[in-house]
């Protein structure tokens, strides 16, 4: 039985000819992530455990970009902690505030992970990293601190769902539509605990940004994993970021899926995320006048310069809407500082819309962005769960930056095609 390329990635690392859907194994980590919640957690269990050192000062990674710039004395012991671990560990990638990113974002643009790697992250989006060609997962903080300690972690093998693309993207649609589309279509838990594996001639009409956004929300989906085959897009970013020679697997021809789901690109339109699940999925035919009071435009789902560039593009020479709050974040410094000078920020400014420094602030609810109660946003992240971004009687509409750019301009829930016309 021939395997596909997630078990194939899962069987290097733990050094084993095959594996197979539910088996377990021990494998060895190529990166193990925390940011500024979950690392103090992992810190603690890490103290617990027989050992002076982490098991590699180059493969351990913290970021500090929820809570960050810290947001109160809580978030500053939080930072803190971390900050005292990783000087005492001599922890080569320890990001704060000046030269951290939201770490989704960040870990790509350093070159930090490269196909083939496998990567636990005490982070749900972890996911994000498949979009390389590389097996990766949120864990719990527990496994954070293994994991720093040995290199290694447990997994269960996850079947598998194949979503074959074909066609191509229409203009303002993105990954963004493509992914709340297919949560749309199979919810919120479709594809629980197995991985979703994305192949097919529409592959190549996707650029890393797409691909980056689609494996981040492969846990919306309620997937162990999303991952995409590495081809000339894939190998052209690692060059340019610097990351490791690649190690390329691709799947059997016999591998074995749970399921085959046929995703013409073409099809997909404009794709609105109503509260409050994922998976409440609307186009534009179905979507009435719905007033909002804020738009954010960034998160690691959407915070690269791809998207900035789509809702600069939108929002240019226009004016956000009289009492709608517009909070555009780049996701990283250096994301930050090409928009900069490419003025794309200028164009947000202009408009009326609040640019911050690099953080996953409101997108969890923590702070520059927070809604009342009654209040609705449209948001380029990644949950719209109950209180998500603040209040418990708040909404979140989740969408693409074309789409939260054109209702920053209307006021309203609006396609990008009704801005500009």
């Amino acid at each position: 039985m021939g395997m596909t390329m997630t078990q194939k990635i899962l069987a290097a690392h733990a050094g084993l000819d095959s594996v197979q859907a539910g088996q377990l194994i021990l494998a060895k980590l190529d990166r193990v992530l925390g940011n500024d919640i979950t690392s103090p957690v992992a810190i603690k269990e890490f103290s617990k455990l027989d050992r002076d050192d982490v098991f590699d000062k180059e493969k351990v990674t913290m970021v500090m970009d929820h809570f960050a710039p810290n947001k109160d004395i809580k978030a500053a012991e939080q930072c803190k902690m971390c900050r005292d671990f990783c000087g005492e560990k001599e922890i080569t990638h320890f990001y704060d505030a000046g030269q951290m990113g939201i770490e989704h974002a960040l870990l790509p643009e350093k070159g930090l992970v490269t196909a083939g790697d496998a990567v636990i992250g005490a982070d749900s989006h972890t996911c994000t990293y498949g979009a390389l060609g590389a097996f990766s997962t949120g864990v719990g903080s527990t496994d954070m601190a293994c994991g720093m300690a040995i290199g290694k972690a447990w997994f269960k093998v996850p079947s598998a769902i194949k979503f074959n693309l074909t066609g191509k993207l229409n203009k303002y649609v993105s990954g963004k539509d493509v992914i709340l589309h297919i949560i749309g279509k199979i919810g919120v838990d479709g594809a629980l605990y197995r991985s979703m594996e994305f192949a097919g001639e529409g592959v190549a009409e996707l650029s890393m940004s797409d691909r980056l956004c689609i494996s981040n929300m492969a846990i919306e989906a309620g997937a162990k994993n999303g991952i995409f085959p590495v081809d000339g897009i894939t190998i052209a970013y690692l060059k340019e970021h610097g990351a490791a020679e690649p190690k390329i697997y691709a799947a059997d021809e016999d591998a074995e899926y749970d399921e085959v789901i046929e995703i013409n690109l073409s099809d997909i339109t404009p794709t609105v995320s109503f509260p409050h699940l994922p998976e409440n999925a609307r186009t534009f035919d179905e979507i009435g006048d719905i007033k909002i009071d804020q738009v954010v435009i960034g998160s690691c789902t959407n915070g690269r310069l791809e998207d900035l560039y789509t809702a600069a593009e939108i929002m240019k020479g226009k004016k956000c809407a009289k009492n709608v709050r517009v909070i555009v974040i780049p996701a990283t410094q250096q994301i930050y500082l090409e928009a900069m000078e490419q003025g794309l920020l200028k164009i947000f400014i202009e408009s009326g819309a609040v640019v911050s420094t690099p953080t996953c602030g409101p997108c969890l609810g923590g702070y520059m962005g927070i809604l009342a109660k009654g209040e609705r946003a449209v948001a380029t992240t990644n949950r719209n769960f109950v209180g998500r971004m603040g209040h418990p009687e708040s909404e979140v509409y989740l969408a693409s930056p074309a789409v939260a750019a054109a209702s920053a301009i209307t006021g309203k829930i609006s396609s990008p095609e009704e801005v500009m016309e």
